[in-house]
């Protein structure tokens, strides 16, 4: 059964940094494509950004390119994302997916 648990979420003030995890269980992690999507108030799911098995291959929605990065840890079966740079329009819910399997989301709210 495919488990991805996020965490870090947190309020940040602008220009702050945060870092998300996602401790995943329940298949081989280091086999499958990742990535990080959000939901802010009030609108749908948003992609953010992707990595692959091996972390060799990324890719960034406009929005967040140059601030934030995705990487992962395949010895530890977690993925990350940092997130530099952060604006108040990047207040949202974070979830971690595998396909269409994605975790119970972490909150970021970036304000001063």
């Amino acid at each position: 059964q495919v488990q991805l648990v996020e965490s870090g979420g947190d309020l940040v003030q602008p220009g702050g940094s945060l870092r998300l995890s996602c401790a995943a269980s329940g298949f081989t992690f280091g086999s499958f494509a990742m990535a990080w999507l959000r939901q802010a108030p009030g609108k749908g799911l948003e992609w953010v950004s992707q990595i692959n098995g091996g972390g060799s291959s990324t890719g960034y929605a406009n929005s967040v390119k140059g601030r934030f990065t995705i990487s992962r840890d395949n010895a530890k079966n977690t993925l990350y994302l940092q997130m530099d740079s952060l604006k108040p329009e990047d207040t949202a819910v974070y979830y971690c997916t595998k396909g269409s399997v994605r975790g119970q989301g972490t909150q970021v709210t970036v304000s001063s």
